[in-house]
């Protein structure tokens, strides 16, 4: 802040009268609003990376050269840490279409000719701001190219689709994200992509007298201008995707109708300053990046929501979901197996539109009328039974003697798994290691060093996963897992302390570790 308050005082030649703190959005920037001596504002930013903020700076010189609607940089700090821009209002385009959304995606005229507005200026900022832009300045890469639609690619899968715990294919998933890969980069382009282009990041622009008119729903904003901002992300790439991004975001609620009309107004806007593709094709391509970006939300949703537990994001995942439910509805794409998966997805429990109507059936066994298990038939019958829903799960782990007897299971559940461990070397074989323990720091070495028992874990760890997730998914009380070798006293021990671990750190839930032979029991406690 201090760096910021002296690029203010070298700027203007005087301390601030007043600073306010603005809001961020999803980056580490931060932003304060700064007003001179004479009441007049500018906003002072601090950011966290020196080449995003140089990125910044270099684009909006260059797109204030060419004439384009963005805030114009006043002044930069000689580290480029912080910097200071125009002062564009605090009305933005999201704002502005507040009483659309809330109304369900039932805009009035107004709200719709600020889309028109909005839509038909971005061909101009995308074909004219590329000319003379020098990409080498652009961060953290220069142009859209495979490896970055495979990196989205990947994101979505670690980020969303594995939580999901379904299973699937890893090598078929490969292939047909590679070959979505290449045909989003099958087309040469000289245009900008913004990347990030949705409504937060579009600013109108008020004449001092309808600024105060305006209200925080949209009010009083006629004759205001679109400009845009947070354009730092952008690099050359292909003009389809940032249309996709607008159009098909998820919590704007945009008709299909209204979509049609804005994809006409931008194409119309686009003949303006290229040679436009047939309108066929200008479609199909243009769906394989709506493909794509729902995809790419997805895994940003999916990091922020499940993994850094912002329920903002957790809440976008249901209207996302439903963009790609209609998407793959078409049945248009060329990528059959991941294609299949998407639908998988979108026919999880968890993901059902809340008015599916429910049925109940003769046998006392509830389903949705459109049967959503259908297309996972690992996931087991159509049906919730009368076991659902009770909860807490609580896992319970032996290791035991094969001479003395597999363990009883005492929940009445039937037993669960039992694992025959005498399949890997047995440490007890040799006298230094017959009166430890699989708990023991030497045999824990000899059986790591020999390998064999940690290729038969990385086994079971994948269908104990599975299994857990679900049981915690359906509510279920007791699971069971039963680890038998010999004598009940190195592989079995080492086996199921290992497991009891993986699962108390992976899910949280309550497990209990019992060495029957050892008279040694133990409890993770759910976290």
């Amino acid at each position: 802040m201090e760096s910021l308050l002296k690029l203010f005082q070298q700027y203007r030649g005087e301390a601030p009268a007043a600073t306010e703190k603005i809001a961020g959005a999803g980056s580490n920037r931060q932003y304060y609003r700064f007003t001179d001596s004479k009441g007049e504002t500018l906003i002072g930013v601090m950011g966290t990376s020196r080449d995003e903020n140089h990125a910044f700076v270099y684009l909006a010189r260059h797109f204030t050269h060419r004439q384009l609607p963005v805030p114009k940089v006043l002044a930069v700090s000689d580290d480029e840490m912080c910097y200071l821009q125009e002062d564009l209002g605090s009305m933005s385009l999201f704002d502005a279409l507040r009483g659309g959304r809330e109304a369900g995606g039932r805009y009035n005229q107004r709200e719709k000719q600020l889309l028109v507005e909005t839509i038909r200026q971005l061909p101009n900022f995308q074909i004219r701001g590329a000319r003379g832009l020098q990409w080498e300045n652009c961060y953290p890469q220069p142009e859209f190219d495979a490896d970055s639609v495979l990196f989205d690619l990947n994101y979505f899968k670690y980020c969303f689709l594995k939580p999901l715990d379904i299973d699937f294919h890893e090598l078929k998933l490969e292939a047909n994200f590679r070959l979505f890969a290449k045909d989003l980069t099958s087309e040469p382009c000289d245009s900008f992509l913004y990347r990030d282009f949705q409504a937060r990041n579009v600013m109108l622009r008020l004449t001092p007298a309808e600024k105060g008119e305006a209200s925080p729903t949209g009010g009083g904003t006629e004759g205001a201008a679109p400009y845009f901002i947070d354009f730092q992300g952008g690099r050359r790439g292909p003009f389809y995707y940032d249309l996709a991004s607008f159009l098909w975001q998820a919590s704007a609620k945009y008709s299909h109708k209204l979509r049609r009309d804005l994809v006409y107004e931008y194409y119309n806007s686009l003949r303006n300053y290229m040679e436009v593709p047939a309108p066929r094709h200008f479609v199909q391509r243009l769906s394989l990046f709506v493909l794509f970006r729902t995809m790419q939300v997805l895994g940003a949703y999916g990091f922020r929501g499940y993994f850094e537990r912002k329920q903002h994001f957790i809440d976008s995942i249901p209207p996302a979901i439903q963009n790609l439910r209609e998407l793959v509805s078409l049945d248009v794409f060329p990528y059959p197996y991941m294609v299949d998966l998407l639908r998988r997805i979108t026919m999880l429990p968890q993901f059902a539109p809340k008015d599916e109507p429910v049925a109940e059936r003769a046998d006392g066994y509830k389903t949705t009328e459109s049967d959503v298990y259908k297309a996972h038939p690992q996931d087991g019958p159509a049906t919730f039974s009368k076991y659902d829903g009770k909860g807490p799960l609580v896992v319970r782990v032996y290791s035991f003697s094969y001479r003395k007897g597999i363990p009883e299971d005492e929940s009445g559940n039937g037993g669960g798994y039992v694992f025959d461990c005498r399949s890997t070397h047995n440490p007890g074989r040799y006298e230094p290691y017959k009166q430890l323990t699989g708990l023991d720091e030497p045999v824990i070495r000899f059986l790591e060093d020999d390998g064999e028992i940690l290729t038969f874990l990385d086994n079971i760890y994948k269908l104990a996963d599975a299994h857990v997730a679900r049981y915690i998914q359906r509510g279920f009380t007791s699971l069971m897992f039963s680890f038998g070798c010999t004598g009940g006293q190195h592989r079995s021990v080492y086996s199921a302390q290992h497991l009891a671990e993986h699962i108390s750190n992976r899910f949280g839930v309550e497990v209990r570790v019992i060495h029957r032979e050892q008279n040694i029991t133990q409890t993770f406690p759910a976290k």
